[in-house]
């Protein structure tokens, strides 16, 4: 099933996010949770793209598991450092697994000497080359507070509308855990004539961990009831996970409510956090 099928029927759409080992060693432990957060029959579920060979391998495996639950997969593939023949296997070995959708990412950047080994340098022309090979649903990342890289949120925006013109059928957000900022983002959106469905990917945060690695990839604002949140419960793990639990579950809400959707949970592979979420919106999105 295409995701574009998925995100636009009229039930909301809850889906979840894996991601694959990267070792052999851990392989079935992946996997095991994997299968458990499929039997919850989500939406859909994407699986991450490995750095190296063996973990671009994992990804298909690992999305092939999620397709045989029967729980469309969504397989995310990277395109700097990368031929148009590598990616173009890739895409045959996925085609083969009965996968029907790809998040078309560049990915994060290797050195300049390795770059220049690559025929791609955008992940519009990455989308641009899925579509001509044919046959997947397409869908790209945007940033509610901005890419990174981008000089301002014009700029981030017009990017944007590239990759869909590209190709993209609709955008996963990075996660936020202020809801106004991803409204501001959709109008923003909608004013520049970007009207693909956008799903809202939302981070149950139940350990202190995860907060620093959030701020050092996404620098998110963070609202002052969830950093009292952290603060308050950072000694007791499990009042943190329930606490963490519960914000994006009002998050969530909030934005079924407004409107949005689509919503797409960044698991950490976590069954029970996946499990707790859906438990906790059941009668929503039935």
């Amino acid at each position: 099933m295409k995701i574009i099928d998925c995100i636009t029927a009229k039930k909301p759409s809850l889906s979840f996010e894996v991601f694959p080992p990267k070792t052999s060693a851990n392989f079935q432990t992946v996997r095991e949770a994997t299968e458990r957060i499929a039997d919850l029959k989500p939406s859909f579920m994407s699986v991450t793209y490995g750095a190296l060979g063996t973990g671009a391998g994992f990804t298909k495996e690992i999305a092939a598991g999620v397709n045989a639950k029967g729980v469309p997969a969504l397989a995310h593939l990277t395109c700097v450092n990368s031929t148009k023949e590598k990616i173009r296997a890739v895409l045959d070995a996925l085609r083969d697994e009965g996968i029907e959708n790809i998040l078309a990412l560049r990915g994060d950047l290797p050195s300049e000497g390795e770059r220049a080994l690559s025929d791609f340098h955008h992940a519009s022309e990455l989308a641009a080359f899925v579509r001509e090979y044919g046959g997947f649903c397409i869908g790209g990342a945007c940033y509610p507070e901005g890419h990174p890289e981008s000089a301002n949120s014009v700029q981030d925006i017009r990017y944007l509308k590239t990759k869909v013109d590209a190709g993209c059928e609709f955008l996963t957000t990075q996660m936020f855990f202020d809801n106004n900022i991803l409204y501001n983002f959709l109008y923003r959106l909608r004013e520049a004539g970007v009207n693909v469905p956008v799903v809202a990917g939302i981070m149950p945060v139940t350990a202190p961990s995860q907060l620093g690695r959030i701020l050092s990839i996404s620098g998110n604002a963070l609202p002052q009831r969830f950093i009292r949140i952290i603060d308050r419960y950072a000694d007791n793990p499990a009042a943190l996970r329930q606490a963490g639990i519960a914000f994006a579950t009002e998050q969530i809400v909030d934005l079924y409510a407004n409107g949005v959707g689509a919503v797409h949970i960044y698991t950490m592979n976590h069954p029970d956090v996946a499990r707790a979420i859906r438990d906790n919106v059941s009668e929503i999105i039935r």
